[in-house]
């Protein structure tokens, strides 16, 4: 925080949160939120927030695609995926 408060860092933006999962995958607008380090951050004006969507691209659509298509396809003669968890 030190460095964006005393401007030696101008500016941060950033699309990709460590605890994002507790702060973007729901409406929480009527909420209070409890990550301090994010109110801190989200208070500063040289700091903006935007939403990760590299995933979006054709490309990654595509490779997402094929892989679950291919995933499936395994499932369904009984193989293993590498994919598998």
């Amino acid at each position: 925080m030190k460095p964006l408060k005393t401007q030696k860092i101008g500016a941060l933006g950033m699309d990709v949160y460590e605890n994002e999962r507790d702060l973007f995958f729901e409406d929480k607008s009527n909420d209070v939120i409890q990550d301090d380090v994010f109110r801190r951050l989200s208070a500063c004006h040289n700091v903006l927030f935007t939403g990760h969507q590299a995933f979006l691209t054709a490309e990654a659509l595509i490779s997402i695609s094929e892989t679950t298509l291919g995933n499936l396809s395994q499932l369904e003669k009984g193989e293993a995926s590498p994919n598998a968890l």
